[in-house]
């Protein structure tokens, strides 16, 4: 599938009158496992890009080039539409113009740019910052012209909520708004009448952060929310199965003991591509 029409897909899913929990994944394997699984649409979260590609914390140590070198593997390895946390955009707004410029040849279908403050600064450990509104539009605007294709997504996110105040979310949101964002992310909405409110000062889509378990999607869904987050448990359920399988060969185990614990041919064949390089050495060798 073209990377515009993986695109289009994620902007029909804006569009919907429902409201989707993406394939949280971080690497060919769950991509293609995740597509395989009939998942469309994918997220690469920030703390589980930098997990994956530096085996480091979420600190924002990581570079726009390496980030975009893992977008690359996981949207070449499935059609899956990646929506991926570009975090602060990498700086100022001409580093959110290359961002997009990166992510964009790199076929992700769209991108989150937060305003926050990142890294954090000396003697902030443990806050968030943000930035000032003015600026954050300008990195917004400058992101919004940096498209090379019309169909890329760009959404506005705030973390006004925790690291200000709610009046500073909405107000926030309602000037993200006027950039010429496709939506707008919202972390740290816990309960119902929020959302509501924010939806007073506009009409674009909403994408939220972890959600309480008892707000559904159904229940979002009328609010104009068409995305939310339930946590990126993939990987971490990726690190507890290496972690078991070293330690049981670290203790000599025997390969027969956990064999109820390995991947069927059947799924290492999905999760590597195994038919089409099959076919493809039967056409060409």
């Amino acid at each position: 599938m073209h990377v515009t029409a993986r695109r289009e897909r994620l902007r029909r899913y804006l569009s919907a009158d429902t409201c989707v929990r993406p394939a949280s994944v971080f690497d060919p394997v769950s991509s293609r496992i995740a597509y395989a699984l009939g998942f469309e649409l994918g997220m690469l979260g920030g703390s589980i890009a930098s997990h994956t590609i530096l085996g480091a914390p979420d600190l924002a140590v990581m570079t726009l080039t390496e980030l975009a070198s893992q977008c690359y593997r996981i949207t070449r390895a499935s059609d899956l539409s990646l929506l991926v946390d570009a975090d602060n955009a990498y700086g100022n707004a001409l580093s959110a113009r290359r961002t997009v410029q990166e992510l964009e040849a790199a076929g992700v279908a769209g991108m989150t740019i937060e305003d926050t403050v990142l890294p954090q600064r000396y003697g902030h450990q443990g806050e968030e910052e943000l930035i000032p509104v003015d600026e954050m539009i300008g990195k917004l605007r400058a992101s919004v012209e940096a498209r090379q294709d019309a169909a890329t997504v760009i959404l506005a996110r705030t973390h006004a909520i925790n690291a200000t105040s709610f009046e500073d979310a909405v107000a926030r949101v309602g000037a993200y708004a006027e950039t010429g964002v496709d939506g707008v992310f919202i972390l740290g909405a816990k309960e119902i009448p929020q959302i509501e409110a924010i939806r007073e000062v506009t009409s674009l889509p909403f994408m939220l952060g972890a959600t309480a378990p008892a707000i559904t999607n159904e229940m979002l869904a009328p609010l104009g929310v068409r995305i939310v987050l339930r946590g990126h448990g993939t990987f971490n359920a990726s690190v507890k199965a290496i972690h078991d399988s070293l330690k049981h060969q670290a203790e000599g185990g025997a390969p027969a003991e956990v064999s109820d614990t390995f991947a069927s041919a059947e799924v290492m064949r999905m999760a590597t591509g195994g038919e089409p390089y099959a076919a493809w050495q039967e056409s060409y060798l």
